[in-house]
């Protein structure tokens, strides 16, 4: 096999094809509540899948448990229903066996950030070339309404009954600390910002990070109601741009302030474009894109946008060419010497 700089095939995968959304939509019934926001989700993965010109064949969507995780039945593409938290796991083994597929992550705020927490964190620190889309409902839906890592201190619910005592997780603050090279945040009801994340996702090369805040209306209506209204979402959400000053409000007349190692909001009016904080996503220092993903309620509008695109070596294509330059100095292996070498017992 060769690889080129983007750890991709290069005798594979370099046709590109014509596909409709129609075209991944797979022959399985969608069994979600009606009015769950994983089917604008699901719409936008069709959409885009479409839109990227690789053959369905080279497509895998791997997932865990959960709601988010009846993803690849949707899609008609290859994939895995795995077990619980092991989503990265098992696409990690399907990326570095072969290279030159896309693969694909459906996880939730469950499945990715409790038992499956460890193996998040290490397919975004080794840099595995596979896209991981985190739908955030800030509940466990599928097993009927308990708290999850990323429910709000004080939430009731039939596990918490007098209100949860724990902190919750910043599940992109999570992914910047893991070192992830892309990092991003977009919303279920944001049509057309959802699909250009997850394009933008699809051309990153190395680990991508998207969280999806996802209303689940049976066990946790309006968790993301303060920006997901027409009414609300200019006075509540950054929309962040590369190279581009961070503005928000109905005209655009505020902005956001370096003071000290934090943020404040000002009025541009008042102090100026050039004191505005200008997004840099490509920084490879990642104090920037932690700062911003620490901003939200009650305080502080919420960051939406791609928090942090860098690139840095890519573990599947390094895998290889480790192997092929090993394969190259000492030739190719030999499986039943290797067994039958060194100390060996009969029993």
């Amino acid at each position: 096999m060769t690889l080129d700089d983007n750890g991709q095939d290069t005798a594979a995968g370099t046709a590109t094809v014509q596909l409709t959304r129609k075209d991944m939509e797979s022959d399985q019934e969608v069994r979600w509540c009606p009015g769950c926001g994983d089917y604008a989700i699901l719409k936008s993965f069709q959409q885009v899948f479409a839109k990227l010109g690789i053959p369905r064949e080279q497509f895998v969507v791997v997932s865990g448990i959960g709601c988010s995780s009846r993803l690849p039945y949707y899609v008609n593409t290859y994939g895995f229903h795995t077990i619980h938290g092991r989503a990265p796991a098992i696409a990690t083994g399907v990326k570095v066996a072969n290279p030159e597929l896309s693969v694909w992550i459906g996880t939730g705020d469950g499945d990715g950030l409790s038992i499956g927490g460890n193996h998040l964190i290490h397919v975004l620190r080794r840099n595995v070339d596979v896209k991981i889309v985190l739908f955030n409902n800030r509940i466990y839906g599928l097993t009927k309404g308990q708290y999850s890592p990323t429910s709000e201190q004080g939430k009731k619910t039939k596990s918490t009954p007098f209100g949860s005592v724990e902190q919750p997780f910043n599940p992109l603050s999570v992914a910047i600390g893991a070192e992830a090279t892309f990092v991003a945040r977009t919303v279920d009801v944001y049509g057309q910002h959802l699909m250009r994340i997850l394009e933008a996702a699809a051309a990153h090369r190395g680990a991508a990070f998207v969280e999806v805040y996802q209303n689940c209306n049976i066990f946790n209506d309006g968790a993301f109601d303060f920006m997901r209204g027409k009414e609300v979402r200019d006075e509540n959400t950054l929309e962040l741009e590369h190279g581009k000053p961070i503005l928000f409000g109905s005209k655009l007349e505020k902005g956001l302030r370096l003071r000290g190692a934090g943020v404040e909001v000002v009025q541009v009016a008042d102090v100026g474009i050039d004191q505005i904080l200008v997004h840099d996503a490509e920084a490879d220092d990642p104090t920037l894109a932690f700062l911003l993903s620490r901003l939200g309620p009650p305080d502080l509008p919420t960051p939406i946008g791609i928090l942090r695109s860098v690139q840095h070596p890519i573990f599947d294509r390094d895998v290889h060419e480790q192997v092929n330059e090993v394969t190259a100095r000492k030739g190719v292996g030999d499986l039943d010497a290797l067994i039958h070498s060194g100390d060996t017992w009969t029993v």
